[in-house]
């Protein structure tokens, strides 16, 4: 194991899915929605039924990469006054309860308001694994890789299928945990297939030395689970489980995530 993977908890969690045979199964939930409570209730529903990692969201007023389900949950937790360090109580509630690595996924704004040093002490303390920033590019995140060496954070950067070479190496070489494979241009969203754009991302990101990549934007079934899964290390859904969260509640999630898990096991070779 690399020096890297027993750091990071991240890592740690898709190697061991990976130990079982399987890609790590990754679940988004929008931190506040519909409560405080209620996220993490959702988030250890997520735990208890096959999800590896947890991505918690910050809710933002401008979503520039979000579609409508999970702008109109953000949208909502702000309406009833939901605030940035109150992610910090839903990544704690997660984490005291089960094993899944946390991260926190975040424009990078809210984190600059707070200060950077500041936001990853505090989620350090949290039992945070790290941040997805996805508008934060490496070579204007001095501070944060600064701030996530010193507090032992992952740091997890978004590629495209529009990333040159040059900035898929940058961006591989900058990260840590994994490398956020974006799988189309455009907005989250549930879609009822997967782009062909995902695996050559992934290769590509291979290419340039990433050791774990995991796959997200569109996948929102079991089916879309397995066929990422066999050539990337993690498959990362969102708009569908925030969706099952505003329509059954925790227990409509822990349902789809027992049903998003049945395709996370790789095929034998």
């Amino acid at each position: 194991m690399s020096t890297e993977a027993t750091q990071s908890k991240s890592a740690a969690a898709i190697d061991r899915a990976a130990a079982q045979g399987r890609a790590a199964l990754i679940g988004y939930l929008p931190a506040g929605y519909p409560t405080v409570e209620a996220t993490i209730a959702a988030g250890i529903a997520l735990a208890e039924n096959g999800a590896d990692l947890i991505e918690i969201g910050i809710p933002y007023s401008d979503p520039v990469m979000d579609g409508h389900v999970i702008q109109a949950a953000t949208t909502q937790a702000l309406a009833d006054g939901f605030r940035v360090a109150q992610v910090f109580d839903v990544v704690a509630g997660i984490t005291a309860a089960t094993d899944a690595a946390v991260l926190v996924m975040t424009y990078w704004n809210p984190v600059v308001r707070m200060g950077v040093d500041e936001f990853s002490r505090r989620l350090a303390d949290a039992g945070g694994a790290g941040l997805i920033t996805p508008d934060l590019v490496p070579d204007e995140a001095s501070e944060w890789l600064e701030a996530s060496d010193k507090y032992g954070l992952d740091r997890v950067f978004l590629v495209a299928p529009s990333s040159t070479e040059a900035r898929m190496k940058s961006t591989v070489a900058a990260g840590r945990g994994f490398v956020y494979a974006v799988s189309i241009m455009g907005v989250t969203g549930a879609r009822d297939s997967v782009s062909d754009a995902a695996q050559s991302v992934v290769s590509a990101a291979r290419d340039a030395g990433a050791e774990r990549v995991c796959v997200g934007l569109g996948v929102s079934r079991a089916e879309h689970v397995r066929e990422i899964g066999a050539y990337a290390d993690g498959v990362i859904v969102g708009t569908a489980l925030v969706a099952a969260l505003r329509d059954g509640g925790t227990d409509a999630v822990a349902a789809l995530t027992r049903d998003l898990s049945t395709g996370t096991p790789k095929a034998s070779r």
